[in-house]
């Protein structure tokens, strides 16, 4: 009699923790994006994200303090030498949004700009 009390236990436990999973669906994975900054450039200049699904902007620079500011999702980064800043976020809407440098640069600033494009 215990076997069987055992059993439909165990078999009432996998049935709860299966509904419980099932109410959460999965989040998704995130997503890292290197970018590097670098006199007047960023790399890539193109940056293609999925609506939804969580992003880590990972920025780099060799030159000089730059910065990276995207004002349609309102997210922004000091980029220094030497340092690794991340940004976190989630893209929820599609499109094309520019990106730029908001930290004078040098010469040539006012033409570093790149594109995430987010599709749906």
């Amino acid at each position: 009699m215990t076997g069987d009390f055992e059993k439909r236990r165990l078999l009432l436990h996998a049935a709860a923790a299966a509904c419980l999973l099932a109410a959460f669906p999965a989040r998704p994975q995130e997503r890292v994006v290197r970018i590097t900054a670098r006199k007047f450039e960023f790399l890539p200049h193109e940056v293609t994200l999925k609506k939804g699904v969580p992003v880590v902007l990972e920025f780099t620079t060799q030159d000089v303090a730059m910065g990276f500011n995207c004002p349609d999702f309102n997210i922004r980064a000091d980029i220094l030498p030497g340092e690794r800043p991340r940004v976190r976020f989630t893209p929820d809407k599609a499109g094309s949004f520019t990106y730029l440098c908001d930290l004078f640069c040098g010469d040539g600033h006012e033409r570093m700009s790149g594109v995430l494009r987010v599709e749906a």
